[in-house]
């Protein structure tokens, strides 16, 4: 199952980057031949079959995805010199390439001049694009969601900025006029519009929300951490591509790579259109910058040590697979999208099951009929826990009954949410596998009613 014969090419890689160094005088590693090595990584390699198959296609449950065999082979590579891009010092070749790589990013967005780097992930980075937001409207609020990520209340709490979730409305979508009724108070310094929700995908009105900040003077940041690739593809429903084609006009951008970019964790990416505000990161350690005169990493990030490694296999990963339309990456994004439609298709026309949110990216919403939403949720979890047994791996999540819009007539309503069964379709696999997913969904259906 799992890929070995691409480890003759990561050995030749090796000596290819060990002939770059045969001018030092030669010596021996302290720990190259630690007794006990194969023991211990045969132990390792035990301990790690306890894990759900997050490679395979029948993995279809949490954010999980393999990373590219380039970026993982690069990575490895890498940690042969170990550079930290906190400096040039530190990561002088693998800080060229992190500027590059985040540059490549900034394009696919429609931004030829930028600020950004890597982060540790998506939470760092929507740290440090909330603390500019609080270093820009000092005292004012940051407003985003009741489907944001729950890491931007949290972010708001560290950094002492006010914070306020509003109303989704059926869709699952920022609302549009409770966005309205709360930044016409004045009191609003930044509204974070996520670009594919965390638990069912939606996308946030950004044309409109655009149209009220041109109004009203807020910052816009956009939490595209999960769904910023999607830009690059080419059958989004038309209210995402409208969304999409106005990201080019927002403050901030974080991205994961490490989700649908095909990375290691941890990557993720924080972009700033506007490179001036770099000026909120100055400072003048004396200990850390002797021998560079370039604009290095470490003065435009909060974080201080971060692997070079991981900027290697990103700007490898779009050296084999670059950033643009109508490419094989973009082909690959466009599957996935396909997979979750071939998936609610199949869910819609079921006499078994009810499907939330038509999927606007690859995340579908879904749940069992049944004669309330309490026995639909009791038959969610037995469900997920049947086509586990069958090595079918879905997630569970709790979605406001609202968004089964028209689909619960004659369900009883003894709750106001739902435990659905989720299912997120971003292998670029997932397309061929919809027909054996269904089959196991099927299959545990069957078992969990007793049939």
């Amino acid at each position: 199952m799992l890929d070995k014969t691409s480890l003759s090419v990561l050995f030749e890689a090796l000596e290819k980057l060990d002939s770059g160094f045969q001018d030092l005088p030669e010596f021996s590693s302290a720990t190259a031949n630690v007794p006990g090595i194969t023991e211990v990584l045969a132990k390792t390699a035990e301990r790690l079959q306890d894990n759900y198959p997050y490679f395979h296609p029948l993995y279809a449950g949490q954010m999980l995805k393999p990373p590219h065999p380039v970026a993982r082979l690069v990575y490895a590579l890498a940690q042969w010199i170990n550079p930290n891009n906190h400096a040039m010092d530190g990561g002088r070749a693998t800080s060229r390439m992190e500027k590059e790589a985040v540059g490549e990013i900034a394009a696919m967005f429609g931004w030829h001049e930028h600020l950004g780097h890597l982060c540790g992930g998506g939470t760092m980075a929507n740290l440090e694009a909330l603390w500019v937001a609080g270093q820009s409207a000092p005292g004012k609020m940051i407003l985003a969601s009741e489907q944001a990520h729950y890491t931007h209340e949290r972010i708001s709490g560290v950094l002492k900025i006010p914070f306020e979730a509003v109303a989704t409305d059926a869709k699952g979508r920022m609302d549009l006029s409770a966005v309205y009724e709360r930044v016409k108070r004045g009191d609003v310094g930044t509204v974070v519009a996520t670009m594919g929700a965390t638990a069912t995908g939606a996308v946030d009105p950004l044309a409109e929300i655009l149209e009220l900040s041109a109004a009203h003077g807020f910052r816009i940041h956009a939490d595209a951490a999960y769904g910023g690739y999607f830009t690059l593809a080419g059958n989004l429903g038309n209210q995402a591509r409208k969304a999409f084609d106005q990201l080019q006009r927002v403050d901030s951008i974080v991205i994961d790579p490490h989700k649908h970019g095909l990375q290691p964790y941890g990557c993720g990416c924080v972009l700033f259109r506007d490179p001036s505000v770099g000026k909120f990161y100055k400072h003048d350690s004396p200990y850390t910058y002797f021998s560079s005169k370039e604009l290095h990493l470490g003065e435009i990030s909060l974080e201080c040590s971060r692997p070079g490694a991981a900027a290697a296999g990103l700007w490898a990963t779009q050296k084999l697979l670059p950033l643009v339309n109508d490419g094989e990456f973009a082909r690959g994004l466009e599957s996935c999208c396909e997979a979750a439609r071939e998936l609610y298709r199949r869910i819609e026309a079921s006499p078994e099951f009810i499907a939330a949110l038509e999927p606007e990216l690859d995340i579908v919403i879904f749940a069992p009929r049944a004669e309330s939403l309490s026995a639909a949720s009791e038959l969610s979890r037995r469900i997920f826990e049947a086509a586990a047994r069958n090595h079918l791996h879905l997630a569970m999540a709790e979605i406001p009954a609202r968004f089964f819009e028209g689909k619960l007539k004659g369900v009883k309503q003894d709750r106001t949410s739902l435990t659905c069964l989720r299912s997120v379709l971003m292998k670029f696999e997932h397309r061929e596998w919809v027909g054996r997913i269904w089959e196991l969904l099927e299959q545990a259906t069957k078992e969990s009613k007793g049939n």
